[in-house]
């Protein structure tokens, strides 16, 4: 239990995501849904769309790196702390494909002081790994609640 709010860490990582998903209008109009929530963790899913596709007649990467983007957002703001971005990169590995429902699933690898590094996993409804993202996460000064 957290001393100052009687909470478990549970319970402060789906109070932050809860906060953070009010303004998170980006996620929501691209149809992200959040699947879960949990102490550096999110998995968020997004199917892919016609609007979503590139010249291939794939999935933009940038769709890709969105979805990555915003399960490590709610992964690294698990903990009632401000936290952004500072350095993320992603590798291709599979064509997303119009009418995939991708999954990203984030996990805290490190967090000292004011820096974290997390890894994100995207793999599409069949469990074919797409692409795999990492973000690394600088904490500012703030709480979510």
């Amino acid at each position: 239990m957290d001393q100052q709010t009687n909470l478990t860490p549970q319970q402060i990582a789906e109070k932050s995501a809860e906060a953070m998903w009010k303004g998170d209008h980006a996620s929501q109009k691209l149809g992200m849904k959040l699947e879960s929530v949990s102490p550096g963790c999110a998995v968020m899913s997004m199917e892919i769309t016609a609007a979503m596709s590139n010249g291939h007649g794939n999935c933009h990467g940038g769709y890709i790196f969105t979805l990555g983007d915003s399960a490590f957002a709610f992964a690294c703001n698990s903990h009632n702390e401000i936290v952004v971005a500072q350095h993320c990169s992603i590798t291709f590995i599979a064509p997303g494909r119009v009418g995939d429902r991708l999954t990203a699933e984030a996990r805290e690898v490190s967090k000292r002081g004011r820096s974290g590094i997390y890894d994100i996993r995207i793999t599409n409804q069949k469990g074919e790994h797409i692409a795999e993202f990492r973000g690394h996460s600088r904490t500012l000064s703030g709480t979510h609640f």
